[in-house]
């Protein structure tokens, strides 16, 4: 009778511990093509560049404010990145935003900033089979794709991919300008796969590599 009491509470127990756990976390899940990314004579895949199919778990983190510096902390994390190399810049996917940035090149390092909201959609039309890139090129797909071929003056200035798509996690920092009371605009620095530094300039829409 004892040895059945003490099997039941021990049932009873476990079933009440595991209700008590709560779902599984959120896993956030991007599929882009595999590849590497570098200039167009040396592209090769790494294992750093397959195709990401779970996302590492993100947390940028905000710094406690120190009371005797009126300046705002900057945000910094992790986050998950899809990126895309053309002949005249880049394509920066931005998983927290929901955002493609785009690089032109202007001078060597440096450049013009562009922002959009990533509408693709599962389901839309992923790439254009009428438009055909010269040998070694690629026409961009998806949300990359569908904003290049709606926006003829992103297409001229970009010019054809150089690589496909490929993901990967960067390091990430936001810095706000202004003061902690009256906050301006700031900079964003992120990475290439290679650890390329990037900052975004918010003031002027600019770009530029920083060491």
């Amino acid at each position: 009778m004892r040895l059945r009491l003490f099997i039941c509470f021990a049932l009873f127990t476990a079933l009440f511990i595991s209700g008590c756990q709560g779902p599984p976390p959120t896993v956030y899940v991007l599929v882009v093509t595999a590849t590497s990314e570098g200039e167009p004579a040396t592209s090769v895949m790494t294992p750093e560049a397959t195709a990401l199919t779970e996302t590492p778990t993100i947390s940028p983190t905000l710094q406690p404010t120190s009371t005797t510096d009126p300046r705002p902390t900057p945000t910094t994390g992790q986050i998950q990145i899809a990126e895309q190399v053309f002949e005249h810049g880049r394509m920066l996917w931005i998983q927290p935003r929901q955002q493609i940035w785009v690089m032109q090149d202007l001078e060597q390092g440096e450049g013009r900033w562009l922002v959009f909201d990533d509408t693709f959609k599962e389901g839309e039309m992923e790439s254009d089979p009428a438009i055909v890139p010269p040998t070694g090129f690629y026409q961009p797909e998806r949300g990359f794709g569908k904003l290049w071929r709606a926006n003829q003056d992103i297409r001229d200035a970009l010019g054809w991919g150089v690589t496909p798509e490929f993901g990967y996690v960067s390091d990430y920092e936001y810095h706000p300008g202004g003061t902690i009371d009256a906050l301006a605009p700031g900079y964003h620095i992120l990475y290439s796969l290679y650890k390329e530094k990037f900052r975004f300039n918010e003031t002027n829409g600019t770009w530029e590599t920083v060491s």
